[in-house]
């Protein structure tokens, strides 16, 4: 999100983002399209969008914690995350126990916490966090329990939208932003 598109955001979600230390991301149908690639054998694939990647590490270079928190488990998001510099939760039930031992360990509250994510495992952290992010697609039971959702859908730069806006509203947006070639 370019910096000049943040003047049409409301202050309470700037506000509300300015705040954020640790960001939380879910991982199927946030961080990936939501579609699982199954090969004979039962090993799983997933793709991931690059720029969601690069958001993931601008986020990491101005200080705000990443965090990825699944109920799936599965080698990709762990390769993935630990690819960016995240830390990584799979098999997780209870994503809202995870966030609170985060920020436990972390030194923050809650209202110091982003939890992208789009279904229903994802309401309770939602209801909880400073900001909650649903992508595009998110399904609309979720979506209803978000404080902002994406244009992008998952897996398709959804989550580099909630970096920028990160980023963006804590005055850290790189400083070649708007830069032309």
């Amino acid at each position: 999100m370019p910096l000049s598109h943040l003047h049409a955001l409301d202050d309470d979600l700037l506000a509300r983002a300015a705040r954020i230390r640790l960001a939380c991301f879910d991982v199927d149908g946030t961080l990936t399209d939501g579609r699982l690639y199954l090969d004979g054998e039962g090993h799983e694939q997933k793709a991931f969008h690059v720029q969601d990647g690069q958001g993931l590490v601008l986020l990491k270079r101005a200080g705000i914690e990443v965090a990825f928190i699944t109920a799936r488990g599965g080698t990709a998001a762990v390769a993935r995350g630990h690819e960016l510099g995240a830390q990584v939760f799979i098999g997780v039930k209870d994503k809202l126990a995870q966030v609170k031992a985060l920020c436990e360990g972390l030194g923050i509250t809650l209202e110091q916490v982003a939890f992208m994510g789009d279904d229903l495992p994802d309401v309770p952290p939602f209801r909880a966090v400073g900001l909650a992010i649903a992508p595009a697609n998110a399904h609309a039971w979720t979506a209803a329990h978000a404080h902002w959702q994406t244009r992008r859908s998952g897996g398709e730069g959804a989550a580099r939208e909630a970096c920028d806006l990160l980023l963006g509203a804590q005055g850290r947006a790189p400083a070649f932003e708007g830069a032309t070639a």
